[in-house]
């Protein structure tokens, strides 16, 4: 009989351990990451096990594992590459209890996703290499075409990076929907492209660090590099510019809803996950939101009108990607 209850004591503990863990994919910068689950850990009680993918690379981890889902939630990552999962049908609605903290154009409809913060597109320079070079910081798309920037610049993959997919989507907006016309331009920029990057944020690294004197990315991404101590001067394109939703998603058929639930509810709840947020320069949309000194918002800049919904659909998405890869990757 005791042996008994000291099994079933252990069988207790492990089913308890087994619901006090979740598997998380995230598309925020990993020290973020694991700053904010280490604190919802503390908080709650509950283990995190997260793994960093860039927005492409999370979606297509969600459809090769749509039989089996081994993670119950996304967090993170270009708001388009949201609107895409929920399009393949590889995420969940959920309305949280806090979703109305959240003004209404950045959340689903349907409750499939909802934003966390938004960061304009613009364009970092190391003035140290830029004096060396002899360039002087662009500050336009028109710009970005000199040909004194030829092999200066970097940009993410389109293919993997929903930053690099939102250059696409701003182009072709910035020609009134013309594909042609933007594709004419992003031909044209590859000629000044030294190389697309896996992620995002890694082409402002390089530039911080000298590697490559510009980039293209986003502004929250390139401030932090700044406030760091890289000597860099950051422009939003005069034309106008298109931002990231970042934005979260729970993931269809994933094997603990619950405790996704409540890292869910707690990221958009909790003062302490909007601190980590703010303190990396991100500009969160949660109404009453503190917001950093040196953060970009888009207020200050001239952004142009997205139509998330079209840009972020699958069917779209595949045929601009295809012609990317037809035009531009298979004569690199």
């Amino acid at each position: 009989m005791k042996r008994l209850s000291i099994v079933s004591l252990a069988l207790c503990c492990a089913t308890l351990w087994a619901q006090e863990s979740l598997s998380v994919y995230t598309t925020l910068e990993e020290p973020l990451a694991k700053a904010l689950f280490t604190q919802f850990q503390q908080e709650t009680g509950i283990n995190v096990n997260f793994v960093r993918l860039s927005g492409g690379e999370a979606v297509a981890r969600m459809e090769a594992e749509q039989a089996n889902p081994q993670a119950s939630i996304w967090v993170g990552g270009v708001g388009l590459d949201h609107i895409t999962a929920k399009s393949k049908n590889l995420t969940t609605p959920y309305r949280s209890r806090y979703a109305n903290n959240i003004r209404s154009e950045f959340r689903d409809p349907q409750n499939y996703w909802i934003g966390l913060y938004v960061g304009p597109l613009t364009f970092v320079t190391n003035l140290d290499r830029a004096k060396t070079l002899g360039l002087t910081p662009p500050k336009s798309w028109t710009d970005l075409l000199k040909p004194e920037y030829k092999g200066h610049i970097r940009m993410a993959n389109p293919n993997i990076s929903g930053t690099a997919y939102n250059v696409i989507t701003t182009i072709r907006t910035l020609n009134k929907g013309d594909e042609n016309a933007a594709f004419d331009y992003l031909k044209k920029l590859d000629a000044n492209v030294d190389q697309y990057a896996r992620s995002g944020s890694a082409p402002g690294k390089s530039v911080a660090t000298g590697e490559i004197p510009i980039a293209i990315g986003y502004a929250h991404d390139q401030v932090k590099l700044k406030a760091e101590g890289a000597n860099v001067e950051i422009h939003a394109p005069t034309e106008g510019t298109g931002y990231e939703l970042a934005s979260m998603s729970l993931i269809k058929g994933g094997k603990d809803q619950v405790n996704a639930r409540k890292l869910y509810d707690w990221i958009l709840s909790s003062p302490n996950a909007q601190k980590l947020f703010t303190d990396w320069y991100l500009v969160l949309v949660a109404n009453g939101a503190a917001k950093h000194p040196q953060a970009l918002s888009l207020e200050q800049i001239k952004t142009i009108s997205q139509d998330m919904a079209w840009d972020g659909d699958s069917v779209n998405k595949n045929r601009l990607l295809d012609r990317w890869n037809k035009d531009i990757d298979s004569k690199r």
